[in-house]
């Protein structure tokens, strides 16, 4: 057995463990304030993306002051979706981190989909 073998993305001939597509999506709707309508957005995207969900999404909304927000979690058997939200601002942080290729460009569907933001900005790292 390789010793690179569990790295099952190749860029550029090079062998990497997986792809972290980093987003900031400002002044989402009024859906970004509903801990349901997140549970039912993480299962999509999972779906969407070809990502197989291991059990339930968790979501729950907390903080204090101008930091209430809501932080969810779907694990995948590739890794795990990560969400935190600010109700105040209606921002969501979105961390889609995988080892197995996904296309960007269904990321940013279901997230217009369910939260039309404003503006949307992303980073993406192939992890090492």
């Amino acid at each position: 057995m390789a010793w690179d073998e569990y790295k099952n993305i190749t860029v550029n001939g090079c062998r990497y463990y997986g792809k972290h597509m980093m987003l900031t999506c400002e002044g989402c709707n009024d859906n970004l304030l509903s801990v349901d309508t997140m549970k039912e957005f993480l299962k999509e995207l999972a779906d969407k993306i070809d990502m197989i969900r291991y059990g339930e999404p968790i979501a729950a909304r907390f903080g204090d002051g101008c930091q209430v927000g809501i932080s969810a979690v779907q694990l995948i058997t590739t890794s795990a979706l990560t969400v935190h939200t600010n109700d105040q601002a209606r921002d969501m942080y979105l961390d889609v981190f995988s080892c197995k290729w996904f296309e960007e460009e269904t990321v940013m569907a279901v997230i217009n989909k369910y939260y039309a933001p404003k503006q949307v900005t992303h980073q993406i790292v192939i992890r090492k």
